[in-house]
């Protein structure tokens, strides 16, 4: 059972109603009512594209505390529009994969989410920005973000989280493009690649550790370029990364920056935190510190389990 504490001013919602966990809203209304709560403002979406609007009426309205129920696409979409607010964000994770709550050791536990979210310790944490928007996990063009595209495709809602494992054996026979990747204004890599991924955090889509000594918090983008083709060499560097040993693998390159700009050979998809965006030739990414305060778990690090 929750315990009450000293009262929280305005505290916003802002729910894909197409997500669950636990009991559902009516379960977090529920809770909701537990906390001392002076105004509770109350946003539901069909889709995590129409969270950026209801986010920036929270904030007009004098929210100080925003819960985003759904998934890493609605926080991407919430956080994106809340960076340099100054307002608390609390995570519900009641999407599919649920990896920034993940990595931040906020379970996909209804009572214990709420109760971290008005009683956790507040952090502030990097945000990442590509082409103009924000991502809080991982950004990437290639690979990732066209297996990612295919499981946007009514796949994900139908079968969670194996919809990427699905659509990414479709494409590990994908074509290397061309590659041009600068860091903090120095040419880092010249070549053909099948993946780019940049990181904010260590654990990524299908719960890979491709970033072992990734932070939130330390003013850093993780850089990843995989030049792996084909079946057999996707296999050995996916289970080079599985066992935590990314770095050791033959086709991949990690290294970290502040600033990246990226130029293709031709037109590729890339994707923020699980969401397929337009086909690009160009990307331009930096890292924001301090952009958006979370509540964490007060006995945990960001990016590290929280204690037993």
């Amino acid at each position: 059972m929750l315990r009450h504490r000293q009262a929280v001013g305005t505290v916003a919602v802002i729910a894909h109603r197409r997500k669950s966990l636990g009991g559902g809203l009516d379960e977090l209304r529920r809770l909701l009512a537990d906390q001392e709560v002076d105004r509770l403002l109350w946003y539901e979406v069909p889709k995590s594209k129409k969270a950026p609007k209801q986010a920036r009426k929270a904030l007009k309205e004098g929210a100080e505390l925003v819960l985003v129920w759904g998934g890493d696409g609605m926080v991407q979409r919430c956080v994106d529009a809340l960076v340099g607010s100054g307002v608390t964000v609390g995570i519900i994770p009641a999407g599919t994969a649920n990896l920034f709550a993940g990595n931040l050791g906020i379970p996909e536990d209804l009572p214990e989410a709420v109760r971290i979210a008005f009683h956790g310790e507040s952090r502030k944490l990097d945000l990442g920005k590509v082409n103009g928007e924000h991502f809080a996990v991982m950004a990437g063009v290639g690979f990732d973000a066209e297996m990612i595209k295919d499981a946007d495709r009514g796949l994900k809602d139908r079968l969670g989280r194996i919809a990427y494992v699905w659509t990414g054996l479709r494409h590990v026979r994908g074509e290397l493009v061309r590659m041009e990747v600068k860091l903090d204004g120095v040419t880092w890599f010249e070549g053909e690649a099948s993946c780019l991924l940049l990181g904010n955090v260590g654990t990524i889509t299908g719960g890979i550790e491709a970033f072992d000594d990734a932070r939130p918090d330390d003013g850093w983008l993780e850089i990843g370029v995989t030049t792996a083709k084909g079946p057999i060499q996707w296999a050995r560097m996916l289970g080079r990364m599985s066992s935590g040993r990314s770095e050791e693998s033959p086709f991949v390159r990690m290294t970290r920056a502040r600033k990246v700009h990226v130029r293709l050979g031709a037109p590729m998809t890339y994707e923020l935190d699980g969401g397929a965006k337009e086909s690009v030739t160009r990307l331009k990414a930096k890292v924001v510190p301090g952009g958006i305060t979370v509540r964490v778990p007060a006995s945990a690090e960001p990016g590290e389990e929280p204690a037993e």
